[in-house]
């Protein structure tokens, strides 16, 4: 099968471009600099030039495909320019899925978030949720948007689309906070961890295979959460901890401690440079949120079998330790 890729040279795109690949697959991805996605080409990816916020860009490398993994996005936190993940998000992903349906590829997989629901305030949902507002960052509201107001009425109107949703990704090559957070972890400088905080947490290679049984298995016009387990984020330190044997953050400030931060942060930041995880949306989403969701129709539907976080943690802290110079010797 012939694909097109979206978001190949990003964390999960990447995987799943390598995945396809792995599968004897062939993969046309878009990416804006193919002098920067030298790995890809080495893995046999065809490099198209364009962006999805160019809509004609992408015309040629689409057309003739079996399937569009639409995996391109924008995610930053506590960025004072927003209008870019309007673009990317929300525009860019109209510019795809239009495409798709002008060009009649039989079937495309969008990756959402569970960040559309934003705070789930301790629920574990399923696809049948809706959050309407308020959001907790321009990220979770950009993703409603395309979410929603793009896919959704676009696959009403009869687009062959799948829709898939991952909770926290982590792994090997990961630039998120997450990623962040166990770095300063493993350097012993996190300084806590706050209490109720609590993910669904997936090893990015599980995600990628979610993408590829959704594209092979996944019903059109369905959503389908590809989350991984549901632990606090005390209870993964705990785990890192029994991994490592470096200790975790003793301390673990109150929600209603980090919401009245926020707001301070709030008006700082307008006039200060702040750090994201310090700002009024990295205070927010650490604040006793949850976003976590209930993973069993696509367990079900797809034969999705995310691994335990123990497993993952342990593979994705060595690679960190190693990346970083620590050595067993120094745990």
């Amino acid at each position: 099968m012939k694909y097109f890729v979206t978001g190949a040279t990003g964390f999960i795109g990447g995987v799943v471009a390598r995945q396809l690949i792995e599968g004897g697959h062939e993969v046309i991805a878009v990416v804006r600099n193919p002098a920067k996605a030298d790995h890809l080409a080495k893995l046999g990816v065809q490099l198209v030039k364009g962006d999805i916020i160019d809509k004609e860009s992408m015309r040629e490398g689409m057309t003739g495909t079996d399937g569009v993994f639409h995996i391109a996005g924008w995610y930053k936190i506590g960025t004072k320019d927003a209008a870019e993940g309007q673009g990317i998000n929300v525009d860019g992903t109209r510019n795809v899925l239009e495409l798709m349906r002008e060009l009649n590829i039989p079937k495309g997989v969008y990756t959402s978030t569970l960040a559309v629901f934003s705070d789930t305030k301790g629920q574990v949902v399923d696809e049948t949720y809706r959050h309407d507002g308020p959001w907790l960052t321009e990220y979770d509201r950009t993703k409603w948007e395309a979410h929603y107001r793009v896919a959704d009425p676009m696959m009403e109107q009869g687009l062959p689309l799948v829709i898939v949703q991952p909770g926290l990704v982590y792994g090997p090559g990961d630039t998120s906070p997450a990623h962040d957070a166990l770095v300063q972890f493993l350097k012993r400088r996190l300084p806590a961890t706050p209490q109720k905080t609590a993910f669904a947490w997936a090893h990015v290679e599980d995600i990628a295979r979610g993408h590829i049984l959704a594209m092979e298995k996944g019903r059109v016009g369905e959503d389908y959460i590809i989350a991984g387990p549901v632990h606090t984020l005390i209870e993964a330190m705990a785990i890192a901890e029994d991994i490592t044997g470096i200790p975790a953050p003793k301390l673990h400030p109150a929600p209603a401690m980090l919401k009245a931060t926020a707001a301070l942060m709030g008006v700082l930041e307008k006039i200060l440079p702040v750090p994201s995880s310090y700002t009024r949306e990295g205070l927010l989403v650490t604040a006793g949120v949850t976003y976590i969701g209930d993973n069993a129709k696509a367990k079900r539907e797809l034969g999705y079998n995310p691994r335990p976080l123990r497993e993952g943690l342990s593979e994705t802290l060595e690679y960190e330790m190693k990346q970083l110079g620590i050595h067993a010797s120094q745990k």
